[in-house]
């Protein structure tokens, strides 16, 4: 079936697309970014990003009959867009703007998914961010017994072994979160994309992420750098391989979709804790304000998506659904 654009998802679709690289793409290329600026120029760092963006894009597309969200919609049927969905992705523009990590699942997918499906990813999203901190705690307990996280003591001779070890588990990472969060892109779209639409799209996603390599990750970028160790090679590539494992748990456990921000945010916060529990000169009581800030801000934006599906379901089309 012969499918056509109109102005509404073409405006959703780009708010979508730079909102979700500009906000939910730091989580995973945060820590390779803060570590290899000053090694690297951007334009090289966005080219390698590029590469496995384009590669997760097309491989999707290929093997699941032109869907590129590997099937993360099955659940949210292909809607006519309207002005009321194209909002979510710009409510978050904005959010992105002024340096507020909410989740780009909850915020975009509310606007499409029932109750019933919204309240199945609210409730996988609790249970990834409370494992993910678990998770995190207990291997950081282990990992900070090791190595001072505080500390970038790595020999020279395996500075280089352990950068290849991190660009490698970036890329993993940065695969593994694409194949979940490209539905929040790809809900604007029909769910089989024509070949000449992908060329297009392939087009704009690498412009967004060059923009935000260019501006070093944007303001979001902050809340990366300012937990321990992350501008070092070792510690980002550890967080970055933890942080993978437990997407690619999520990735084969269901098709429901969920929210990333808050695996990955339940993961620096299981992190900070066991290193305050274990470094002298680094107590609960300094740890405790970051954790809850973060922690604020997706309830912040747990609460915009709450008031966005409800406005939608029971204002705009009380009869709709």
């Amino acid at each position: 079936m012969e499918q056509t654009f109109s102005l509404w998802m073409v405006l959703g679709f780009l708010f979508a697309a730079y909102s979700v690289v500009a906000n939910d793409s730091v989580q995973t290329l945060g820590t390779w970014m803060a570590s290899n600026q000053n090694k690297f120029k951007w334009y090289y760092l966005w080219a390698a990003a590029t590469v496995v963006l384009w590669f997760t894009m097309w491989w999707g597309w290929s093997t699941n009959g032109g869907d590129i969200s590997y099937g993360r919609l099955n659940k949210i049927p292909f809607q006519e867009i309207q002005w009321y969905h194209a909002t979510a992705p710009l409510i978050l523009l904005l959010l992105t703007r002024i340096g507020i990590p909410v989740s780009t699942s909850f915020l975009v997918l509310s606007a499409f998914a029932s109750t019933f499906v919204l309240e199945k990813m609210l409730v996988k999203s609790i249970i990834g961010y409370a494992l993910a901190a678990v998770v995190a705690y207990a291997a950081w307990q282990i990992i900070e017994r090791i190595i001072d996280e505080k500390k970038n003591q790595i020999s020279e001779r395996n500075k280089t072994r352990w950068r290849i070890a991190q660009w490698c588990s970036t890329a993993f990472l940065w695969y593994t979160w694409l194949s979940h969060d490209m539905a929040n892109i790809a809900v604007f779209l029909p769910r089989a994309v024509p070949v000449e639409w992908m060329v297009a799209i392939s087009i704009v996603f690498a412009s967004f992420l060059g923009y935000t390599f260019w501006e070093k990750g944007g303001k979001i970028q902050k809340i990366v750098v300012e937990k321990t160790g992350t501008r070092f090679v070792r510690s980002a590539t550890m967080i970055d391989l933890v942080y993978a494992f437990i997407l690619l748990f999520f990735k084969q456990y269901n098709d429901i979709p969920m929210s990333t921000t808050w695996v990955f945010v339940g993961l620096l916060c299981g992190r900070e804790l066991a290193i305050s529990t274990l470094m002298k000169d680094y107590k609960f009581k300094y740890v405790f304000p970051i954790v809850a800030k973060d922690f604020a801000k997706m309830m912040l934006g747990l609460l915009v998506s709450v008031g966005i599906v409800l406005t939608i379901h029971y204002i705009i089309v009380p009869n709709g659904w």
